[in-house]
């Protein structure tokens, strides 16, 4: 008790802002609602596979045996110094704020180094294996039994200092540390954050159906469906609705963290420059972010999404040469779902060539729904039969 105490005095000396302690017994509450979930196909596909490694701390504790669980929460902004604003012609995307400042796993690992560090100094030979995000162990349910807050309706964990705006990281030992007292339940019978999900991927108190998450469909490299690019709007990486709508999150705003403050222009970047950006660039501007991790891919296309809802006539040209010559199938069908969103004559002739001369079949179906859209959605305007009598005609 005394070196648990030592530690929690010293946390902010370390740069963490809430530390908590608890056991290292198997989560076994957790493997029936995990099975579950994974049978409900909820999962986003970036979990560590093993349910039984999600759950046992042994598991990620090779050749010892863990006696207790460090949790540690870092406090993240939540509002910009003065927001650049979008304007016509010149329309901006949003960052969600996990990926504002320096990429949180970097932080958060640095954190965790000198909290390890210091702890074999005063318990010299001492075992510590630590994880920030890309850990088998639920972050959540750790930071929860660890007491740092509860588990809330939005699926984040809520302290009662910080709100959600926390970033959260662990560290299994084999030093028996007695465990915090709990922290009580405080979502009761608030469903705000479950009314304002924009897909609805909020299916219960606690429950996330991973697969319609516009945070996860924005982190994906595939096509994305025409209900979902509605529903993601500007957003380039990550989603903040349920945690902006929170009432524990309600004024809150941290910034007492440099590496964690964010460039506004980084935050809400231009969109029609990203489309052009090139594997260096994107390394150069947004390599340091927690947005990289998935490479220029996503953003670019969740650009082409946002330049779409905006329904940005200036960007029609940019859209057309990713149309005609992008290699990546999902660049050109995403393009021309935006062209058939923004329209015009223009847009409409360079679909009509697009759809002549596309082999991909799944950029091919985009763009007819793109020119379909352009008569209303009628059913037989832009069918098969005509777009290959149009492609006849042009040659």
């Amino acid at each position: 008790m005394k070196l648990k105490m030592q530690l929690k005095a010293e946390a902010g000396d370390l740069g963490i802002d809430k530390l908590g302690f608890a056991s290292a017994e198997p989560f076994s509450e957790l493997l029936e609602r995990l099975i579950r979930h994974r049978e409900a196909g909820r999962e986003s596909g970036f979990e560590e596979p093993d349910l039984h490694k999600r759950i046992d701390p042994k598991l990620s504790f090779p050749d010892g045996e863990p006696r207790s669980i460090l949790a540690i929460a870092v406090a993240y902004p939540a509002k910009l110094k003065s927001p650049p604003k979008s304007e016509p012609g010149a329309f901006r995307g949003i960052l969600s704020r996990s990926a504002w400042g320096e990429d949180y796993h970097t932080v958060l690992r640095a954190r965790l180094s000198k909290l390890e560090a210091r702890l074999k100094e005063l318990v010299p030979g001492c075992r510590c294996v630590s994880m920030v995000d890309t850990g088998a162990l639920v972050d959540r349910a750790v930071a929860q039994r660890a007491r740092i807050g509860w588990f809330g309706n939005n699926c984040s964990v809520i302290t009662p200092e910080f709100g959600s705006w926390v970033y959260l990281g662990e560290m299994i030992t084999d030093i028996p540390f007695p465990p915090d007292p709990p922290v009580i339940d405080d979502c009761g019978d608030c469903t705000i954050c479950i009314d304002a999900c924009p897909t609805g991927a909020l299916v219960g108190r606690g429950e996330l159906d991973a697969q319609r998450c516009v945070s996860y469909v924005t982190q994906t490299k595939g096509f994305v469906s025409d209900e979902l690019k509605r529903k993601i709007g500007n957003r380039l990486y990550g989603c903040d609705t349920c945690q902006i709508v929170c009432p524990k999150n309600k004024g809150l705003n941290f910034t007492h963290h440099p590496e964690l403050q964010p460039d506004p222009e980084l935050a809400k970047p231009l969109l029609k420059p990203l489309l052009s950006m090139g594997n260096r660039e994107f390394r150069e501007k947004f390599g340091r972010t927690a947005a990289a991790w998935r490479r220029r891919k996503p953003i670019q296309r969740n650009a082409v999404i946002a330049l779409g809802h905006f329904r940005d006539e200036t960007a029609v040209p940019d859209l057309i040469r990713l149309l005609r010559g992008d290699e990546r199938p999902v660049m050109r069908g995403t393009a021309a779902w935006a062209l058939g969103r923004i329209g015009g004559a223009e847009a409409e002739n360079a679909l009509k060539e697009a759809f002549s001369r596309e082999e991909d079949p799944e950029a091919k179906e985009e763009i007819r729904r793109a020119l379909q859209s352009l008569c209303g959605g009628a059913p037989s305007c832009y069918d098969g039969n005509s777009l290959r009598e149009a492609g006849e005609n042009e040659e």
